[in-house]
């Protein structure tokens, strides 16, 4: 099962348009994860319209069209994974002993937020992935997106995927 994780898309303010590279993968994927901070509705729209399954959740910059549509916390069984998504998780200085206590039972964390790209793995096993920003660089060097894969119950062939300079 291929996995594309986004988040922090922040449309129209942060860009016009989701990129390219990151649409193009949308037909390759079977679940699509977006961690919060759409801003606009019409991101939402796309994603759900071209996405085999999409689990999103609102983030703190969404209004309350987005809120109503979306959960704050969202989870899915997935190959034998069990995931969870949330936008904001805190600082980052301890977030592995805090996400693992706030979500017992996940294997899977998928966040936002920061626009940060994160993975890290908790002392019990819970994997954290948060995907950066498409389309918001902030202080990192690249916008970035992530795919994974599930094979036999584990997360695999997870990939950060840096996009060209707009």
């Amino acid at each position: 099962m291929r996995l594309l994780l986004t988040s922090d898309t922040h449309l129209p303010k942060r860009a016009k348009r989701l990129p390219t590279p990151l649409l193009d993968e949308l037909p390759r994927v079977d679940v699509v994860f977006h961690a919060g901070d759409w801003v606009d509705t019409g991101t939402l729209d796309l994603l759900e319209s071209r996405s085999r399954r999409l689990i999103g959740v609102y983030g703190n910059n969404d209004g309350p069209e987005l809120r109503a549509r979306l959960p704050e916390i969202a989870y899915a069984e997935l190959g034998g994974l069990r995931f969870g998504v949330v936008h904001e998780t805190g600082p980052a200085r301890g977030r592995e002993s805090r996400c693992a206590a706030r979500f017992p039972g996940v294997d899977v964390l998928v966040f936002g937020h920061s626009h940060i790209p994160w993975d890290t793995t908790a002392p019990t096993g819970l994997r954290l992935l948060n995907p950066g920003s498409p389309t918001d660089r902030r202080r990192q060097p690249y916008c970035t997106y992530m795919t994974a894969t599930v094979t036999g119950g584990r997360l695999t062939e997870v990939e950060l995927h840096r996009l060209p300079p707009r």
